[in-house]
């Protein structure tokens, strides 16, 4: 049996999956409330890997650090969770309690993950990673939540630029707290 994989993404109205701006919106642009938050624990409370691109695994590593107990229910079960983290530029151990690193090819890396594990496979954020793995076919899921907010002058991250012509077909839908937007598709390479 072959793992599902699911890319979970947060991103403005405009796609972007961040901003660069002064100032702070809060880690969901300021946007999160108590449906979206019960939502995240729901989601991280299931039984799954997570798979993270060393540059969310740095981003996340330096907001959440390594120590549970000091966050939020939602950041302290992601952070408890087993996590694979693809990179060829970071070095073991690794500071999460439950990570181990992957320094080979992702695609690689995650085809062995699919035929292996026993749980379903998460990733948060991990653009370039999950672009890769779009790319490849092996994206089983793409789980996107959007924010009420254009960056337009501020977004940084483009979640889908240069990612793969996709076709998408929409699984599921909900409204959280009566604005944002959670969309799961399955993608199929468009050809």
């Amino acid at each position: 049996m072959t793992a599902t994989y699911t890319f979970d993404i947060f991103a403005t109205l405009d796609g972007f999956a961040s901003y660069d701006a002064p100032g702070d919106w809060g880690g969901y642009w300021g946007k999160q409330g108590p449906e979206f938050l019960d939502r995240r624990l729901q989601l991280y409370g299931e039984q799954q890997r997570l798979v993270l691109g060393a540059t969310t695994y740095r981003q996340m590593s330096e907001i959440l650090g390594s120590d549970a107990s000091a966050l939020d229910p939602v950041n302290a079960r992601m952070l408890s969770l087993p996590t694979t983290v693809v990179s060829t530029t970071l070095d073991a151990p690794l500071s999460w309690p439950n990570a181990t690193l992957a320094p080979g090819d992702a695609v690689e890396t995650v085809t062995r993950l699919k035929q292996e594990s026993d749980v379903p496979l998460r990733s948060n954020g991990s653009l370039s990673l999950n672009r890769s793995l779009l790319a490849a076919g092996l994206v089983d899921r793409l789980q996107l939540t959007i924010f009420p907010v254009i960056t337009g002058q501020t977004g940084a991250e483009p979640v889908f630029a240069d990612a793969p012509d996709l076709d998408l077909e929409l699984l599921e839908s909900r409204t959280l707290d009566g604005n944002i937007q959670e969309l799961i598709y399955k993608p199929t390479l468009h050809t």
